[in-house]
């Protein structure tokens, strides 16, 4: 089936380059090339939104507000249970949209869908969920009543690599919870989002519940929506950098934030690891999405005895992958999402070697069209070279060798970052001992995949505040109101 079938039309960039989505209505504008990664070339053009627009999404939100609040429980869980199917029934043509506007393999892209998916079940079932508390004071003078209330307006802001899965893990448990949002996209990968508000409104959204915007002057639009006293809550996925700057600007009016930010994953693997079980979790851990996520494993430490035969196995994977346009079948690894970021990488590779690195596979930028960099593996990485401090965002694994348990809880900490860690080991009291010992936010035990949208997602230090998914992630989007009761 090609990309112009007509049993394709969300795979068609050209349906999703109609303008803004604000209060259900289509508001017409260009101003924004979406490119291909994997050529380099044109494949839309989307609206380029203003702080008057970005004010105009904030009032049609506020203006859905009190009626999206009063709807019943099972109401909007219905709503996401239809948005769920909707997607499910679409998703072949969304994998391929995503494909074309980020660049990832078919596979990956296919995977992100059914991930993004299931944040709508999920939601769709706690919307109807939400706890409550009632108990005695504890000096017997009252009653102690906790209810929960949506939080208000929110901005959510998600960033390109995964342009569906970053959206419906934040917009789900937004309106399950009865609140009202703005969503502004990575101005990358606009085409899925836009999709995303199209189908939304099919499964029946009421106009100006949800609202989409991409501008070229993220922070100038994003100010605004925040400095506006009916904005209530910022969820942002993106970089500390950004992040801290967010945080800041969200102080100013003392807006609830809730922040995913970036990471620098250690992937532990104990002499006493199964081998391949080790190397199929590495490629999993390491190549999702081409490395391009922050769950990514940033740095390799293998333990002495299993250190060579990890370096060979993994860079004879990393070699047979096929690389090529991410919509081509058979691609395992498409492009970068920029030139930008393959010239990042490139530096990152090149301080490495200088620093006494030595290349296994790959190393160096492919040429030809497209934002091309080939699956790498460096050993003898020096630990305080900047790629064992810096997130990658790319496929290569840096391996470093450890002797004790002890110096590998110590080089898993050293960065700033406390997002995801990785432990492959037998025993299994050992991996959770290295698992308590590391500061992060999640441990993935002989599993190169941790992400489930039924589990709490986050980090500790500079990786964030707050969690998405799981059974909390509706409470980042509601207000506890508690009453104390006589009767």
């Amino acid at each position: 089936m090609t990309l112009d079938s007509p049993h394709l039309p969300y795979a068609d960039p050209a349906l999703h380059a109609h303008g803004l989505f604000i209060g259900g209505h289509w508001l017409s504008g260009a101003g924004i090339p979406v490119i291909n990664p994997s050529t380099g070339t044109m494949l839309a053009e989307v609206a380029d939104a203003t702080i008057d627009d970005a004010l105009r999404a904030v009032e049609a939100a506020d203006a859905a507000a009190a009626g999206w609040r009063a709807t019943p429980a099972r109401q909007r869980s219905q709503i996401l249970h239809r948005w769920f199917n909707l997607m499910t029934e679409h998703a072949e043509d969304l994998a391929r949209l995503i494909a074309l506007e980020n660049g990832k393999a078919l596979p990956d892209a296919r995977g992100e869908v059914a991930y993004a998916a299931e944040f709508f079940r999920w939601y769709a079932e706690e919307a109807v969920r939400v706890p409550g508390e009632f108990r005695h004071a504890p000096s017997g003078a009252h009653h102690i009543l906790v209810d929960h209330d949506p939080i208000g307006i929110c901005v959510l802001i998600t960033p390109w690599n995964f342009p569906a899965a970053m959206a419906t893990r934040k917009i789900g448990p937004a309106l399950a919870a009865g609140c009202t949002v703005i969503l502004k996209p990575a101005s990358e990968t606009p085409l899925t989002a836009y999709a995303m508000a199209r189908l939304g409104a099919e499964a029946g959204v009421p106009p100006g519940v949800v609202n989409v915007l991409t501008t070229t002057q993220p922070g100038p639009v994003t100010n605004a929506m925040l400095a506006d006293p009916r904005v209530r809550k910022l969820s942002f996925t993106g970089s500390t950098g950004v992040g801290r700057g967010l945080l800041a600007e969200a102080a100013k009016t003392v807006v609830s934030c809730s922040m995913e930010l970036g990471g620098n994953a250690p992937f532990l693997v104990f002499d006493d690891a199964d081998l391949e079980a080790a190397l199929d979790g590495a490629m999993i851990a390491k190549m999702r999405n081409a490395g391009e996520a922050c769950t990514a494993a940033n740095r390799f430490y293998v333990q002495s005895g299993i250190h060579d035969a990890f370096v060979a196995g993994l860079a004879q994977r990393m070699a047979a992958l096929k690389i090529g346009a991410g919509a081509d079948a058979g691609t395992q690894v498409g492009p970068m999402i920029t030139t930008r970021a393959v010239q990042k990488i490139d530096q990152l590779v090149t301080q490495a070697v200088a620093d006494g690195a030595r290349v296994v596979t790959g190393g160096a930028p492919l040429p030809g069209t497209g934002y091309f960099y080939p699956p790498t593996v460096l050993e003898n990485v020096s630990p305080d070279s900047r790629i064992a401090h810096e997130e990658i965002f790319g496929p290569v694994a840096p391996v470093y060798r450890f002797d004790t348990e002890e110096e590998a809880i110590r080089l898993a900490n050293t960065t700033e970052y406390g997002l995801a860690a990785y432990v492959y080991s037998q025993d299994l009291s050992r991996a959770l001992r290295i698992g308590k010992g590391i500061e992060t936010g999640m441990v993935a035990i002989n599993r190169g995949l941790m992400s489930d949208p039924a589990a709490p997602f986050g980090g500790a230090k500079q990786s964030g505040l707050g969690r998405e998914g799981g059974v909390t992630g509706i409470l980042e989007f509601m207000e506890p109101k508690y009453f104390a009761v006589n009767f």
